[in-house]
């Protein structure tokens, strides 16, 4: 298991046993009206979630030319920081029932991005190795839920969730600049037919850090369904739990390469590699509120969205022709600490 998919897992794990543990103690809400908690019509939450994010992908080729291994090439945008603008709002169309939106905006903070390719002959090494900075461009999302409530703690001490809707989620990278820190015997003397992946071995900078080399535009669609969850400690304290499973997501990602537009390794440039997949994802967040009056407090936690392919193509659109070959790997993680102010009326 690789370290965003750790990541992933702690923190689903963490908020699934705070769900369990609360909802062991709670009693499924009767019929009574005694005991059903009133609740407010809307409540808002305006606030950031400042987060760092990893975008990964690998295909094979091999299939094509036996020279190149498997996978023949990764790409790693790692490091990838942003200040999102969040708000969220719920609003409670009977005592049970709700609506709930929520939109996410924010500029690229910065990143690297890594590519790897690799050749048959360095037996799984990378062949070649190049970095380059992410110098910006942004990222949105929009979930949109609806659901109700299935239980109330005893004693107004909170309450359980249930709901179920749709998430898109768009990033775009910019990378610009490239250092070569790795080319292999093999990787400066294998002839692929287009040339050899590097001309001279060792570490190197071809292109200065003002020159544009990758933009990179990732668009997942997924259906979501999840439980959240509030216990309160005292009046003004509370722990707060959510949990959204993605079981099914669409992966659609672009890629231009802006230094391909020549020569015999050429490809088109809107896009030069497009991708299509299928695959699954999770949302989780764990925090905790604290009211300064009936109708305002403040809010604070962690948030983790994680997003895999199961299965999936790349097509590298050359300027004469199209290939398309196997996606091995692509996912998306995204974390970091949440606050916001929190408005109930």
């Amino acid at each position: 298991m690789n370290e965003p998919s750790r990541w992933a897992f702690v923190a689903v794990l963490c908020v699934w046993l705070t769900i369990v543990s609360l909802a062991c103690t709670a009693q499924v809400a009767v019929a009574q009206e005694s005991d059903t908690e009133s609740r407010p019509k809307f409540d808002v939450v305006v606030g950031t979630w400042i987060s760092t994010g990893d975008t990964r992908w690998a295909h094979n080729a091999s299939s094509s030319f036996p020279v190149l291994g498997n996978p023949t090439s990764k790409l790693i945008y790692k490091d990838v920081g942003t200040n999102v603008f969040d708000i969220a709002g719920t609003l409670w169309l009977t005592p049970r029932f709700f609506g709930r939106l929520n939109i996410g905006v924010a500029g690229i903070g910065g990143g690297r991005l890594t590519d790897f390719d690799y050749l048959a002959a360095d037996g799984g090494n990378p062949s070649l190795q190049t970095n380059s900075n992410i110098s910006g461009d942004g990222m949105w999302y929009l979930n949109a839920d609806a659901g109700g409530r299935v239980a109330n703690f005893p004693n107004h001490r909170g309450w359980l969730d249930v709901f179920g809707g749709v998430q898109y989620w768009h990033t775009k990278y910019t990378a610009v600049g490239l250092a070569q820190v790795t080319c292999t015997t093999a990787g400066s003397t294998i002839d692929l037919g287009a040339g050899v992946l590097c001309s001279t071995a060792g570490p190197s900078t071809s292109v200065g850090s003002g020159t544009e080399v990758i933009t990179n535009t990732t668009n997942w669609y997924s259906l979501r369904v999840g439980g959240k969850t509030e216990y309160r400690l005292t009046r003004q304290l509370s722990l707060l739990g959510s949990v959204a499973l993605l079981p099914l997501s669409i992966i659609e990602n672009k890629d231009i390469h802006h230094l391909r537009t020549s020569g015999a390794s050429a490809l088109q440039q809107n896009p030069s590699i497009s991708m299509l997949g299928f695959g699954m994802g999770v949302d989780a967040d764990v925090g905790a509120k604290f009211m300064f009056t009936k109708n305002i407090g403040l809010n604070v936690g962690y948030r983790v969205w994680w997003n895999r392919m199961i299965d999936g193509n790349v097509t590298f659109h050359g300027v004469s022709g199209s290939s398309e070959f196997p996606l091995t790997e692509f996912q998306s993680i995204r974390h970091g600490f949440t606050a916001g102010l929190n408005f109930i009326f």
